[in-house]
């Protein structure tokens, strides 16, 4: 079971104004520095109160993003809204919003930092 995710960046803040302004929501910095992790940003996504999985942006020497690691969904009530905000926050539609049939509804975008990852929304 998934209780946690995160997504790692390459221009840390430049990927926290993305996801803020394609989910329109606030990403909290927590810091995180230590001696194993000197450089290490991170911002968590709200949480929804609700016991859903919540996760952070992580900006680290040891993680890079890009394709081929995890896909995260991220719920949605209608993929719409946030496509219309991708492209314009800096990211790419890779596949518009596709039915697949009795689960809903995917679109899969690009961000700014090169990752690949999903939106879903039963409507």
């Amino acid at each position: 079971m998934i209780n946690w995710f995160e997504i790692y960046t390459s221009d840390f803040d430049r990927a926290k104004k993305f996801y803020a302004t394609v989910f329109n929501c606030e990403l909290t910095d927590l810091p995180m520095g230590n001696d194993r992790h000197a450089d290490m940003r991170y911002a968590t996504f709200p949480a929804d109160g609700k016991g859903g999985v919540s996760g952070a942006l992580v900006k680290i020497e040891q993680a890079k993003p890009g394709y081929g690691g995890i896909l995260v969904y991220f719920a949605s009530e209608e993929i719409n809204t946030e496509l219309s905000r991708v492209e314009a926050a800096g990211g790419k539609i890779l596949r518009p919003k596709t039915n697949v049939g009795e689960f809903g509804f995917i679109a899969l975008i690009e961000d700014t930092e090169g990752n690949l990852i999903g939106l879903h929304s039963v409507k």
